[in-house]
């Protein structure tokens, strides 16, 4: 028992016994062993990101909406000649189709581009005619792409840039002033042949007004631009 107890007291005091701390010193700066250049060249070459991603955003664009309403908004009253159904679309859009034993497609081709760009002309006009003839307009905060108010009479360089800003920023997702030098320059100039055309005499009779239909030129421009559909 007394050797029991003497164990005992000393596995306490052993345990009481403050443990030893090692002072904290500074770090000491790594030694440079030499450089390496960052290796910056493309690996590939640029792609379209898979289907899924750009029918996503184009839902969004037309106001978050299921794909079979967007389906009806983008055929819109006119027989359907921007656009059928998406049973006429998936395959060349990369789809896979089960049904008929289809896989996806995996490759960037140019039936691909033409598929995605003549959605992106039917968001463009049926955006014009939600967001620009609707009577009464609706307001700013409402409008799904043209979400400025456009400027009347003659369109100088000044009046276009607060809106063509705002285009740039929906589909390529940052400011146009951070954009390549003479982009905004381009597509003023597009807006203005586009509206000049359609203010001819004798030019042929189109739905949109000269200024939108220059409005949804540059929508068109922005909506097929690399930066939108590849990586």
């Amino acid at each position: 028992m007394k050797r029991l107890a003497l164990v005992a007291v000393a596995t306490l005091a052993t345990a009481c016994t403050r443990p030893e701390v090692l002072p904290r010193m500074p770090s000491a700066p790594l030694a440079e062993s030499g450089h390496t250049a960052l290796d910056t060249t493309p690996k590939q070459d640029r792609r379209l990101v898979p289907a899924e991603a750009y029918v996503r955003t184009y839902l969004q664009l037309f106001g978050g909406l299921a794909p079979l309403e967007v389906q009806r908004r983008a055929r819109g009253g006119d027989g359907g000649s921007l656009f059928d159904t998406w049973d006429d679309y998936l395959s060349a859009l990369g789809f896979p189709d089960y049904r008929l034993d289809l896989p996806r497609g995996t490759q960037t081709n140019a039936l691909m581009m033409a598929a995605f760009e003549r959605l992106g002309v039917a968001l463009c006009d049926r955006a014009v005619e939600h967001d620009l003839k609707s009577r009464p307009p609706p307001f700013v905060k409402d409008r799904l792409v043209f979400a400025f108010e456009p400027p009347g009479g003659a369109v100088t360089a000044a009046a276009f840039a607060p809106g063509f800003d705002v285009l740039h920023r929906t589909f390529l997702g940052y400011p146009a002033r951070l954009g390549p030098a003479g982009r905004e320059a381009a597509f003023f100039e597009l807006y203005q042949q586009t509206a000049a055309r359609h203010a001819e005499k004798g030019a042929v009779k189109s739905r949109f007004t000269p200024s939108e239909s220059g409005w949804a030129a540059v929508c068109y421009g922005l909506v097929r631009h690399p930066e939108f559909h590849l990586y």
